[in-house]
């Protein structure tokens, strides 16, 4: 599915299925299917936007892949080297060379911690170590992310919205990974603060030679960001292809849907609206073929009794669609 030489990431078939039990009687009634069968890979150097509504599997994809959450069937490779299957010391080794940035930047930093402390802790997890040359790696990196030195003994609640993400960023570079799950990383930020943060990812990805899988659900921050771009729906990837291409020519009648969504500043510029009708399903009870037919502008019958495999349609560009 336009997989480069040596990918850094290679996800394969990847499920995740939470049991939902009965308040009365404690056997399990039913599953969630949060994600369903995804499968993607990024090149080294590359960044892979994952796009989709809420609640269709983006965030808990990111996190079962870094095995956050537990995954209930499928392939993570990472270099090559299969992380669903490590446990214990093998897996905590690997960690070193994958990081995450967290989209709530006020949840994901300790408030009884320092900056030094936070950012310090993993090298402390790690070691290899002394005190001295921990503090020089954390004042370097700190540096990187636009803050400086004078930070060190300040605490959170002491920092604006950017500044903490900022914080959080030095924090998931400071082990020197070549993989960065961004979890929605500007979302909970001011819009004058979010492109300064998409513009210091670029720059460390340039300057560490790092591979991101950046999960939004803004398409117009995807764009700037990324150079594939992949969409989920109710648990599974609809389409994927390069930024321009998939800008340019949207196939899955999703896509399409997503793309007619995003405002125009322009009061003047005809628009023709392409609402969805309808709610998305509930991943507790999917419907049959397709999960997108009972939405979908040009359903045909197949729709409800096939679910439609994900085929290259060209250039890199694949979509789950009968049509």
């Amino acid at each position: 599915m336009g997989v480069l030489s040596e990918p850094v990431l290679q996800v394969r078939a990847l499920k995740k299925y939470f049991p939902v039990r009965g308040r009365i009687l404690r056997f399990s009634q039913s599953v969630l299917k949060a994600v369903d069968d995804v499968t993607f890979s990024i090149g080294e150097g590359e960044t892979l936007g994952l796009v989709g509504e809420s609640g269709c599997g983006k965030s808990t994809t990111g996190r079962t892949i870094l095995r956050l959450t537990p995954a209930t069937s499928g392939e993570v490779l990472f270099k090559g080297q299969d992380l669903l299957a490590l446990s214990g010391e093998e897996l905590r080794k690997a960690r070193r060379g994958f990081q995450m940035i967290f989209q709530d930047p006020y949840a994901s930093l300790d408030p009884r911690m320092t900056v030094e402390q936070i950012v310090e802790e993993p090298l402390r997890a790690y070691g290899g170590e002394n005190s001295s040359q921990r503090k020089e790696r954390v004042v370097e990196i700190l540096e990187a992310v636009g803050l400086d030195s004078s930070c060190l003994r300040r605490f959170p609640f002491e920092f604006s919205g950017g500044q903490r993400q900022r914080i959080g960023i030095a924090r998931a570079l400071i082990l020197k990974p070549s993989l960065i799950i961004a979890d929605e990383p500007v979302s909970a930020l001011d819009v004058s603060v979010q492109a300064q943060v998409l513009n210091l990812l670029m720059e460390m990805r340039s300057r560490f030679g790092l591979t991101y899988l950046f999960i939004a659900h803004d398409l117009s921050v995807v764009r700037h960001i990324s150079d594939r771009i992949a969409v989920m729906y109710l648990g599974r990837v609809v389409e994927t292809g390069l930024k321009n291409d998939f800008f340019e020519r949207p196939l899955h009648p999703y896509t399409h849907a997503l793309l007619a969504s995003v405002p125009e500043p322009d009061p003047f510029r005809p628009r023709t609206r392409n609402i969805l009708a309808g709610d998305v399903p509930s991943p507790l009870n999917p419907p049959p073929g397709c999960s997108f037919h009972p939405r979908c502008p040009r359903v045909m019958d197949i729709c409800s009794r096939a679910i439609p495999e994900l085929r290259d349609r060209g250039g890199g560009h694949w979509t789950a669609c009968h049509i």
